[in-house]
């Protein structure tokens, strides 16, 4: 694993180096519009990245921006209308998002691990290949119905069969979440809102 992350590094620098001597070149005409003030910006997109796991198993990581793999951010909202009969732990309605089935589980009186705090799950239910997976930029928020100011949070995750489920943990203390002044629990109601977009796919081999 060091050897190809050292392999992909050097690479890395290769192609940065030989971007900077591009970039210096035409940055000399200054209609080019590269500098500006003597100052330039460069940048950096992977799109594909390789990583090799234990037993011998391959994985290979695309992140295309492709119009069959990549996909516009979707949005779903649980409207809980009295939070306080909520079962522990408590699921959402399944709904779906860019293609694939989800659902959202909350502790409403705190799990085990996180007892003084909200910790949403947000779960795939639908079954992928057993040699894919898919890539996801997910944010997770509990709406502020008082003043806008949600409490929101993303993560990059990549959702497959053996990792179908990823948790926020303590994402809002209980007592923060019940404080009526900071408009996330208002007269027993509270809103949950998932926003998904698929941006890539990975597939493995032994």
């Amino acid at each position: 694993m060091h050897d190809q992350q050292h392999h992909i590094q050097e690479k890395v620098m290769v192609y940065l180096e030989s971007e900077e001597l591009r970039c210096v070149s035409a940055a000399a005409e200054q209609s080019s519009g590269f500098l500006v003030n003597d100052s330039c910006v460069f940048g950096v997109q992977f799109i594909k990245v390789v990583a090799v796991k234990g037993n011998d198993v391959l994985e290979t990581l695309f992140l295309q921006k492709t119009s069959n793999i990549s996909s516009d951010p979707q949005a779903y909202t649980w409207n809980i209308d009295d939070f306080f009969v909520l079962k522990n732990p408590s699921t959402s309605p399944e709904f779906q998002l860019c293609g694939h089935k989800w659902f959202i589980t909350i502790y409403p009186s705190g799990s085990d691990s996180n007892g003084n705090y909200i910790s949403p799950y947000l779960s795939m239910k639908d079954t992928l290949h057993k040699d894919s997976g898919i890539l996801a930029e997910v944010s997770i928020s509990i709406k502020d119905q008082e003043t806008g100011k949600h409490m929101k949070t993303s993560a990059r995750i990549q959702f497959k069969n053996c990792t179908r489920t990823w948790t926020w943990e303590k994402l809002i203390s209980l007592e923060d979440f019940k404080d009526s002044s900071k408009g996330y629990l208002v007269k027993k109601k509270c809103c949950i809102e998932v926003q998904v977009a698929v941006i890539g796919s990975s597939k493995w081999s032994s």
